[in-house]
């Protein structure tokens, strides 16, 4: 969000640019976060089992994972330039994308790291040192973006990469902190994450893999769903795209709390499921599914009422260059105002699952919902019904919609079947 709003000070095209950028980023950094991902019921598992040093194993074997995985991807990164060309992005516009990810990328490690510790952390209900790193990787962020982007105390204008440097810069002071805390805090040393870390452990690596591709491919199919309408919004116009980005950043932001709630019912269904508990497994979905559709109609009402406020965040309102975008964004936003609500229902019953180590047959409703039903209904609704952005959007409420039924239905049948 902070590299987005600074960089929609610098000129639509480049707000424009980091979309597309951020997306391709994402949808890579959103698969390889499936391991980390794994770790969190494994080892909610091993505390609920009173085996609360066995997850350290988990622990060491998703960072394993996650750094082979990152050399792994710097491959299609190091060519972001010629595949937003391929999928028919402006030549522009995919030049100033480029840039942005030529820094971005090296931020994958630090951001892949951060998933598994805050899992680890998260596992064993502490995640107020999460929030307090990520804070200050925030203020960062945020200090540098303007440095380095723009040019200041001494330091060059670096516009797009500098961005991305920013970024990478953050997210390595939110790891340090991470592991200074773990390392020093009296209960958690004693768990010796970072003692004989190149010592293999092959069911715990085969445990986190098999886990974690599902898990990891249940992320990505929804973060490439919205990857895919920001290329096909690409192809509609530039004014599109940026608006579409707005939009995109403001339903993922209200979308943070609906997904910290998701991995605290991981947590809490998986202690229930270790101990074989299903009075409070039932409990705990049942909870965060009430707690989390209340929240979701409170972002819906925010982003129907006040539209223009929140569009104003991110541009120039009195720009005569801003006016297309801010119409284009307003309206992108009401359906997000209701897709709000699915898209939540759909994340709480799918980190219930989780907690349950079932993650292929929500993987296989995620690649259906999304593209089975998502992406073809919003390429239609775009292209051939002739509702441009409009179409893509609701395309993505549909296939997101499609998605919450049939994970809350596969919720019910497991809690039935789960002890």
């Amino acid at each position: 969000v902070t590299n987005t709003l600074v960089l929609g000070r610098v000129g639509p095209e480049e707000l424009a640019a980091s979309v597309l950028g951020w997306q391709l980023f994402f949808v890579i950094w959103m698969f390889g976060s499936g391991f980390g991902f794994a770790v969190m019921p494994l080892v909610a598992n091993a505390i609920g089992a009173e085996d609360p040093r066995g997850g350290r194993r988990f622990v060491r074997m998703g960072l394993w994972i996650s750094l082979a995985y990152g050399l792994l991807m710097m491959i299609p990164l190091w060519n972001a330039q010629a595949i937003f060309l391929a999928l028919g992005q402006d030549p522009h516009i995919a030049a100033l994308a480029a840039d942005y990810v030529a820094t971005l990328k090296w931020s994958l490690f630090p951001q892949l790291a951060i998933i598994v510790l805050r899992s680890f952390l998260g596992a064993l209900t502490r995640p107020g040192i999460v929030v307090v790193a990520l804070v200050a990787g925030v203020a960062v962020n945020a200090l540098l973006n303007l440095l380095l982007v723009f040019g200041g105390l001494g330091l060059p204008a670096l516009g797009m990469r500098g961005s991305g440097l920013s970024t990478f810069i953050a997210t390595c002071a939110v790891t340090l902190i991470l592991v200074a805390y773990i390392s020093r805090h009296p209960v958690l040393r004693r768990q010796e994450l970072f003692i004989r870390p190149l010592k293999p452990d092959l069911p715990a690596l085969v445990e986190v893999f098999r886990l974690g591709w599902p898990i990891g491919t249940t992320v990505v199919a929804e973060v490439a769903l919205f990857t895919a309408t920001s290329f096909m919004m690409g192809t509609i116009g530039p004014m599109e795209l940026a608006a579409h980005g707005i939009a995109l950043q403001l339903s993922g932001l209200a979308f943070m709390i609906p997904l910290g709630l998701s991995a605290a019912t991981t947590i809490r269904v998986g202690h229930a499921f270790g101990r074989t508990d299903r009075h409070n497994l039932t409990r705990a979905a049942a909870t965060s599914l009430g707690l989390g559709l209340a929240i979701a109609c409170l972002s819906a009402l925010v982003f129907l009422t006040m539209p223009l406020a929140l569009v104003g965040l991110y541009l120039d309102m009195e720009a005569q260059a801003s006016a297309a975008v801010v119409s284009i964004a307003v309206s992108f936003l009401a359906i997000a105002g209701i897709f709000q609500i699915v898209d939540s229902i759909q994340a709480l019953s799918s980190g219930a699952l989780r907690g349950l180590k079932d993650a292929r047959i929500p993987m296989a409703i995620a690649l259906v919902s999304y593209w089975g039903v998502g992406v073809p209904v919003g390429y239609g609704l775009a292209f051939h019904a002739g509702w441009g952005g409009t179409g893509i959007w609701w395309g993505l409420a549909i296939g997101l919609a499609a998605a919450a039924v049939l994970m809350t239905a596969r919720l019910l049948a497991r809690i039935r079947t789960a002890l």
